[in-house]
């Protein structure tokens, strides 16, 4: 259960205790909670952090390694629950509303109003970044979770292409597995576990079901015939992994496909990161494609930071500022170029993007137009994390358990979901 539920985290307790506890950082600095950690988001993180310094502000780095985030917001909830936060930390989706829920977060309305956010960032991602109507966070991105990855000398090697179905996939792997590699680098984490669930729900059962089942946590979709079907299609993704996969993070999976030792890669575009800092080029040195049978979906996930509520003018001043600077063209492109997502503001110069990046912003688009832009469930941007949480035990123990079986899982995802939801 998430911390800030609580019964002993009274909104008054908190908020006093914020407002009287000593901050560790001067006033002008801002403290940043992040889990920008791995090559591609560290060079991210910094650009931030120089534009910062720059006008005459500190940064003070609090990183948390942790793909997923969970071990950040563990670190963070501890540090409220103590009435010491960050000046500034990555929330993202329904989280922003629980800090906003306890009054714990800044008001940015000023700097919004006077950069003119409303006109700059599309309606459904600027709800997410507000709090009762008020601007409480910023978004530094965009990204695309159900994309898939690939090394295009293996494909050449086993003599398959992109597949753009599951059982395309399915066969494309078995190929590559022939050629002597393997077919799918992963991560057995449970959040990475989650991620190619989610892109399997997508590709296997369409949009409509996505929503009904991972996002409004419909229990006639969640213990439906549908779920066994896309249960027991993730289930077998497994034999085209490798026995090393429990415990491996992302970006060494990533690593896989860079140095040719993998075929592909189910992962958002935050991967794209990895082939960036690796000095691989889009099209060329490496592929993407929307996860196979999900080309009319779009699973998002925005990185944003939100502010804490802070009692000092010039601590507030230099959120402000950070808040500000992180929706400038500056930052928007120098981030997302390394970070491999796309520009929260979809109004920038797109001629420095590659590849990859100018086909997310189509298809973001096109998918915001044609009703196939979804939350993602396992980035944290659909359901409250204690219900993540429960369905991430359910999606991993039934993924790493060959007892388990795809109609009982089912079951358990019903009851996940009901019994997180009280």
């Amino acid at each position: 259960m998430s911390i800030l539920r609580l019964p002993s985290l009274r909104r008054s307790a908190l908020s006093l205790a914020l407002m009287a506890a000593a901050t560790s950082v001067h006033a002008s600095d801002v403290e940043v909670l992040h889990w920008w950690t791995s090559g591609g988001e560290a060079r991210a993180a910094n650009v931030l952090k120089e534009l910062l310094e720059a006008e005459g502000y500190g940064w003070e780095d609090f990183a948390v390694a942790g793909g997923g985030g969970e071990t950040a917001m563990t670190v963070l909830k501890s540090r409220a629950m103590s009435g010491n936060p960050p000046s500034a930390a990555q929330i993202k989706g329904p989280e922003i509303q629980e800090w906003g829920e306890l009054g714990l977060l800044g008001d940015l309305d000023e700097v919004a109003e006077q950069e003119g956010w409303n006109d700059l960032l599309p309606e459904v991602i600027a709800d997410i970044m507000r709090h009762d109507g008020q601007y409480v966070a910023v978004p530094a991105n965009v990204h695309r979770v159900n994309w898939l990855w690939a090394n295009p000398e293996v494909l050449e090697t086993a003599g398959v292409e992109m597949p753009t179905t599951l059982d395309e996939l399915f066969s494309a792997g078995e190929a590559i597995r022939e050629a002597g590699f393997v077919p799918l680098a992963h991560g057995g984490q449970d959040w990475q576990d989650a991620t190619v669930f989610e892109s399997v729900v997508l590709g296997s059962q369409g949009v409509d079901f996505y929503r009904q089942s991972l996002v409004e946590l419909d229990p006639d979709a969640l213990g439906s015939e549908q779920m066994v079907d896309a249960l027991e299609t993730f289930k077998r993704l497994r034999e085209l992994m490798d026995e090393g996969m429990p415990g491996r993070d992302w970006n060494i999976a990533t690593n896989m496909v860079i140095e040719g030792d993998a075929g592909f890669q189910l992962m958002g575009d935050w991967a794209k990161g990895e082939f960036t800092a690796a000095g691989l080029t889009a099209g060329e040195d490496y592929l993407c494609a929307a996860a196979p049978g999900s080309e009319d979906a779009f699973s998002f996930n925005v990185d944003s930071l939100a502010m804490f509520r802070v009692s000092d003018d010039d601590e507030r001043s230099a959120q402000q500022a950070l808040a500000r600077l992180v929706l400038e063209p500056t930052f928007q492109e120098a981030f997302n170029l390394a970070k491999g997502s796309i520009p929260a503001r979809p109004d920038l110069d797109m001629s420095a993007f590659d590849s990859c990046a100018e086909q997310s912003l189509a298809d973001f688009k096109r998918t915001a137009e044609e009703g196939g832009l979804v939350p993602s469930m396992s980035h944290g941007m659909a359901v409250r994390a204690d219900v993540q949480g429960a369905i991430f035990d359910v999606v991993t123990n039934y993924f790493n358990d060959a007892s388990m079986s795809a109609e009982q899982a089912a079951e358990r995802l019903v009851s996940a979901a009901q019994a997180a939801s009280f």
